[in-house]
Formats: structure tokens, sequence, C-alpha cells
């Protein structure tokens, strides 16, 4: 059987200020559309403003280990789609 997609939505505060709130239609959005090929969550903090803090790049989202920074709906989306096929 295929692995399960992780996707993780950072909902610190810098990435929640900067659009991850935006991004929380994705935990409605990716079980219809995918159903359970992918699981969905937000999560307290990733860190990553801390690595990289000139906080231009938040909201952060983990799809697997590739990390998307500046997410849209639209870039989680594509990069599940790329690791789907």
């Amino acid at each position: 059987m295929d692995k399960k997609v992780s996707v993780k939505v950072c909902l610190g505060t810098t990435c929640f200020v900067m659009g991850s709130a935006n991004l929380q239609e994705l935990i409605e959005l990716v079980p219809k559309k995918y159903g359970d090929r992918v699981d969905v969550s937000g999560v307290p903090c990733l860190g990553l403003c801390s690595i990289d803090w000139e906080f231009s790049k938040a909201p952060y989202v983990k799809v697997d280990d590739d990390i998307i920074k500046e997410a849209t709906v639209e870039k989680v989306l594509a990069a599940i789609e790329k690791k789907l096929s």
C-alpha cells in the first residue's frame, strides 16, 4: 500500500499572523479530495522562523520532509499532488 503523505500546517504566532489561518481550510479540503491518502494536521510550531528569522517566509507547511515557505493552499495542494503521482 502507498504510504500516507503527511501535511503539517504551522499555527505558531508568526505563521498564523502571516497567513496560516487561511491554510486551515486544508484540514477540510484535503480529506475530501484525497481521502485517507493524506494526513493533515495543525501543529503548534514547526520552529522554522527561528532558523530563517527574517519572518518574510512565513507561513510554513511541511509536506512529508519538504518545507513549503510562504505557503498557500495552492502550493500545498501542488506539493501533495507531486508526492502522490
